[in-house]
């Protein structure tokens, strides 16, 4: 099973471009979301998305120290985890 090496350090966070519509702002950081959860899961040994349903996916976030995900989050994890291959 892999592991990240340092799990509790994040990266340096740039300021996001002003100007830009709400949904803009949304769909970015709910894209963000999908793809740290879609990293976790992938460390903990979860390949294809059919092995990722809402609940697992929760609760690993639950462990990342993630707010839970929408519906349309989980989704995006599992269509991450389909074409990340």
């Amino acid at each position: 099973m892999a592991v990240a090496m340092f799990p509790t350090e994040s990266l340096v966070k740039k300021k996001l471009p002003a100007g830009k519509p709400r949904e803009w702002y949304v769909s970015h950081n709910r894209r963000l979301k999908a793809m740290r959860l879609a990293i976790a899961l992938l460390d903990t040994g979860v390949y294809r998305p059919d092995q990722a349903p809402n609940r697992k996916i929760r609760s690993t976030a639950a462990l990342a120290g993630i707010h839970p995900p929408s519906d349309a989050t989980c989704r995006m994890v599992r269509v991450l985890i389909r074409f990340g291959r």
